[in-house]
This record gives C-alpha cells, structure tokens and sequence, in this order.
C-alpha cells in the first residue's frame, strides 16, 4: 500500500498530531532496524478507554524490561488518547474503518521505540525513544462467532522466552496466527513442552468441571489485562479459578475453551484441530461458563471508568 492510501486515522508522533498518511520516521529507527521497541493496544467504548491504567502499567512493566525510559506520565498517556479519540471522532469513516459497532468503539495504539541510532546491536543510552499512538476502529467478534464459536488449531509454541514483554519483535507471532490463517481459523493455540502457552494474540482458558484454568503468569506468556478481568468475573460468580500448568491432553479434554484479547473480549473456542470442544449434548458449542463471563464483560464495560 502506498503511504498516501493509508486512512487519514488521528495518530500522535514525538509530541505532533497529525494524520496517518503524514507520519514518517528515520528508517534508522531501531524499531524498524531491530523490532527494538514496546507496544500496548487499549480498547475504547463509546468514546472511553477500558482499562486505561492497567494497561499503561503493562506499558510501563514491558518498557522496564527493555531498558526503555517511560516517556510520559499516566496523566500525559491520558490526554494523548483522549485528544486521538476526539479527533478520530472528527475523522472520515469511509475509509474501510466504519466496520465498528460503534463510531467510538476504537483502538489506541501505542508503540515506543528505543530511538534513531546507527545500526549496532549494542543498546544506545544516549537517544531519545521514538513515541507513536494511533486510534482505529475496533472490530468485535460477530454475532455468529459469539452464537456458535470458533474455529482454532494447535501448534508447538516456537517463539523466544519472554513473551511476557509486549514487544514489537513479533515476527513469531505473525508466523503462529499464520498456521491458523492458511486453514481459516481464528487462532493458533499453541503448546510448550507438551503445556499450554497461549495463543499468537490471545490468551487461553480452559474450563473443566466448572473451574476457570489459566497458565501461570511468567516469562513464556503475555500477561493479558484479560487475566485480572476473568479471575474478578470467576470470583464475582463464585466460579472456581486457579492458574497453573495445563497438559495437552487436559485441554483435549475440556468441556470448554476460552479465548480473551482486548479485541476478542471473551470468545468460545468449539472446535480445536478439527474436533469439537467438550462432551455430551453441549460438545461443539459454546459452554454456560462463557455465557457468564461473556455478560460479566458487558456489564463490566457498561460500569467502567478510565
């Protein structure tokens, strides 16, 4: 796509507004040369984002990983995406961005890169980080994926060993929702050492005997804000929860599996690899857990606050 066809979306570069066509960097910038940088993606509803300081806490835990000084404050953070949600609200929406169930259900962007360097694998100190935001629409999940779920495949978890860093370094990622991609699924669940991991952009629950199972939050996954949300939902419904290491054959096994990301919310998986999720007259479609937790997130997003 040539820069001028992109959509004319809001975003902020180094401390400027201005449209997506019109956003450049130095093609030294080692996000560019090295995937060197930190991203965080914050869901919007009707013009308010969810979650926000949670996820400016992940942004702040992933840039500390890397060694990448915090740009702005939390309140500074706030007034970028408030000021790109208000202009996106003035933007054109005939530019394939309509897709949206709301005008003002968005998507902020941000990434933070290390900075414009001469190439060296060694990590400057003496740069200052390149700093980019963008809102976009956010398509949810449709009606017929919520009503009869979704299709996933497995696959063996080859990326590096932090993947709890929300890092732009995704070319792993990109080749794992790929697998699922090329056969017209939804996403990659993926297995480390014979243990769930998660999937290329989702995190993963597996529900057995009424009990809520995540894996363990460490370095082989991405701590989904998700995970915070669904433990309270667990907990307000008196669902039993637990985190832990979770065979292959026990999500084989499940008589339900769950995906959650900013984007997908909560979503049902009904078939992994070909085979319908669960057992008994419910087998292949979405199980009660998620009916709980999918209304617990509604009534979560009607009472949120920023």
């Amino acid at each position: 796509m040539n820069p001028a066809e992109l959509p004319p979306l809001p975003c902020y570069l180094n401390g400027e507004y201005t449209r997506l066509p019109d956003a450049r960097i130095s093609v030294m910038d080692r996000g560019f040369i090295f995937g060197d940088g930190i991203y965080e993606v914050v869901p919007v509803y009707g013009g308010r984002p969810f979650c926000f300081e949670q996820h400016m806490a992940r942004l702040g835990r992933s840039l500390a990983e890397v060694r990448i000084p915090n740009p702005h404050t939390l309140e500074q953070w706030h007034l970028i995406a408030s000021k790109l949600i208000a202009n996106f609200d003035r933007s054109t929406l005939g530019d394939g961005q309509s897709g949206a169930s709301n005008p003002l259900d968005l998507l902020i962007y941000i990434q933070i890169t290390r900075g414009v360097a001469l190439r060296d694998h060694v990590m400057p100190t003496d740069i200052t980080p390149t700093v980019f935001a963008m809102a976009s629409a956010m398509k949810l999940p449709t009606p017929q994926q919520r009503a009869l779920g979704v299709a996933c495949v497995s696959a063996d978890d080859f990326r590096w060993k932090k993947a709890h860093i929300k890092s732009v370094s995704l070319l792993g990622a990109v080749f794992a929702r790929q697998i699922s991609a090329d056969v017209g699924a939804v996403e990659t669940v993926m297995f480390r050492d014979g243990f769930l991991s998660e999937a290329a952009a989702s995190n993963v629950w597996v529900v057995k005997d009424g009990t809520v199972m995540g894996p363990p939050k460490d370095h082989l996954v991405l701590e989904g804000i998700r995970y915070g949300l669904i433990e309270a939902f667990c907990r307000d419904q008196a669902i039993p929860f637990a985190l832990r290491r979770i065979s292959r054959d026990e999500v084989l096994e499940a008589d339900e599996l769950l995906l959650s990301s900013a984007t997908k919310e909560v979503l049902p998986i009904t078939t992994l690899d070909g085979l319908p999720v669960g057992r008994g007259e419910g087998r292949g479609r979405p199980g009660p857990v998620y009916a709980l937790l999918y209304q617990a997130y509604q009534q979560a997003k009607k009472g949120m606050s920023t």
